[in-house]
């Protein structure tokens, strides 16, 4: 997400700029078409401002009834629908966007107290860092303060992870998802000068790279290990196919969250990492040509799988960022990559219809197949993430 001491998603610190002659050529007619797109977005969610009620969130769309889904600040998506608003804000400079995004931030507000979550940063960090870094309003930084302070108390030093859920029959389930929760606390060492965030994220991020990858490195979706020392206890799914297969989303969690962990500590080892996931994802043979992966690279039935237009959006956003810390041709890859994918989400295959879809963004992405929950539907952080690569691929593009 941007960064430049409290900058959340698009601006990179110019430190941190490496390289990029990797960002390429423009391809002008997918500049056009991320305009288009944009364009329509923000027409889009100025028709959801009208359909959710006052005191919720958007989420997704109701598979029993077509529906829209929404839900209250406590779930895990609740800070997507503001911080997209803020990026609307930002291309559109409409206040009616920035507005909403206030309006709904005020809803959520209250859990930067929540200790019993990981997803803060999501939560959080998204909206909240997004609303600093655009408005400058030194009011955010104690409520981001506040919610790094609460998602620290998550951790155990004695196994050197957040602990993801308070709920099942895992004993200390970490899931590979929280590596996108790790930004606030890198964030809050810079805001405050307290080393202890930054020593938790990179403990996090190294105890995940040392137990959640395979050799090919794909991940887990789930560690549970034992409170008492640490140890793994099993490596399993809850989203995926199987315990063995790779669940795209978090293939794209993974990637996303250690390129960030690299611009935010400059350690080689999480460049590397990124790397390596990256390179998993584009040489996977069950890749499909457009790019949009399918909810598991091992799922059942491909090419007839469901895809997950949400691991594509996340997968682009990141790989547009990585691209710009690595070497030319390996940097040109990454970029190409997600020139493919945004264009293949900006295609009618992908890109709802106006006035339809409940006023999301993107189809067809798959929350949990394995619990028949938010299947082949809209999510709102596929939203949220798509147009942050549309915005990253309109400031980057040369």
């Amino acid at each position: 997400m941007k960064k430049n001491l409290f900058f959340t998603v698009i601006l990179l610190p110019v430190m941190v700029m490496q390289s990029y002659a990797q960002s390429g050529k423009a391809d002008k007619a997918l500049l056009a078409k991320a305009d288009a797109t944009l364009q329509f977005a923000a027409r889009q969610y100025k028709l959801m401002m009208t359909h959710v009620p006052d005191s919720l969130l958007p989420r997704t769309t109701n598979t029993k009834d077509g529906s829209l889904m929404t839900s209250n600040s406590t779930w895990w998506t609740s800070g997507f629908y503001p911080a997209t608003n803020w990026y609307l804000f930002e291309y559109t400079k409409d206040p009616v966007f920035k507005a909403e995004a206030l309006k709904r931030m005020a809803l959520v507000q209250k859990e930067q107290f929540n200790t019993r979550t990981h997803d803060l940063g999501f939560m959080m960090y998204c909206p909240f860092g997004n609303a600093l870094r655009i408005t400058k309003d030194p009011a955010y930084k104690a409520i981001l303060l506040t919610s790094a302070k609460s998602l620290s108390t998550r951790f155990n030093p004695t196994i050197g992870c957040i602990k993801s859920w308070d709920h099942g029959t895992w004993k200390f389930p970490v899931i590979i998802d929280n590596m996108m929760n790790l930004e606030l606390l890198n964030w809050a060492t810079r805001e405050s000068g307290d080393k202890q965030f930054e020593q938790i994220a990179r403990t996090h991020a190294n105890t995940t790279m040392k137990h959640h990858f395979r050799p090919d490195y794909s991940s887990y979706h789930v560690i549970d290990y034992d409170p008492a020392n640490g140890a793994v206890l099993g490596r399993k799914t809850h989203q995926g196919a199987a315990d063995s297969s790779a669940w795209s989303r978090g293939q794209a969690w993974g990637l996303y969250g250690y390129t960030v962990m690299y611009r935010d500590t400059k350690v080689k080892a999480y460049l590397e990492q990124a790397r390596h996931i990256a390179e998993y994802i584009l040489n996977n043979p069950k890749l499909p040509a457009d790019l949009v992966p399918y909810w598991d690279y091992d799922a059942p039935g491909i090419p007839d799988a469901l895809r997950d237009v949400s691991a594509a959006a996340v997968a682009a956003s990141a790989l547009l960022e990585l691209s710009r810390y690595t070497g030319k041709t390996e940097g040109k890859r990454y970029w190409n990559a997600a020139e493919t994918m945004l264009n293949s989400l900006c295609s009618p295959a992908y890109l709802a219809k106006e006035g339809e879809n409940n006023d999301f963004i993107l189809m067809h992405s798959v929350g949990s197949l394995p619990h028949k929950s938010e299947v082949d539907v809209p999510l709102t952080y596929a939203d949220y993430y798509f147009v942050e690569a549309l915005l990253r691929y309109k400031q980057w593009a040369k």
